[in-house]
């Protein structure tokens, strides 16, 4: 038994529409949305009568998925939290671009923001973080060779 890949990250927000609509700037495709709510739901997710609204985007080669999900209940009583990069849990997501700062400039018209400089890693790569809307931390990173 051995594990066959990675199927997708899982991303709860508070404005689906909003983030769905930065991650499309960032090149991300729709590739399915469903709004879901019942017993089978609640079962999985460990939480009681649950609804929310979820879409699944797709990088352009099919390759990586992002669920991107809106709880309409229960509600989380935590909010938006706005983390450093080194906080302690599963922090940032990072994508290859092929333009690091072309995408980044993109973004920061989107509302993302900078949080370092964008660096030549030792010629292998340029890379950057951003924190996006909702305090959602990414990483860009642009093959150099």
């Amino acid at each position: 038994m051995a594990i066959r890949r990675i199927d997708h990250v899982g991303l709860v927000v508070e404005d689906l529409a909003t983030v769905q609509d930065f991650f499309e700037h960032l090149g991300l495709e729709v590739a399915g949305d469903a709004d879901v709510e019942g017993d089978w739901v609640d079962r999985v997710i460990g939480l009681k009568d649950a609804k929310c609204s979820m879409v699944m985007m797709t990088t352009p080669d099919g390759e990586a998925m992002l669920e991107i999900i809106q709880f309409e209940r229960p509600v989380s009583e935590e909010g938006i939290r706005h983390t450093q990069l080194n906080a302690p849990g599963l922090r940032h997501v990072a994508f290859v671009v092929d333009d690091v700062e072309a995408t980044a400039a993109r973004l920061q018209q989107k509302g993302a923001t900078l949080l370092g400089e964008i660096v030549n890693y030792e010629g292998v790569y340029k890379l950057c973080c951003l924190r996006g809307p909702e305090g959602i931390l990414l990483e860009l990173a642009e093959e150099l060779s």
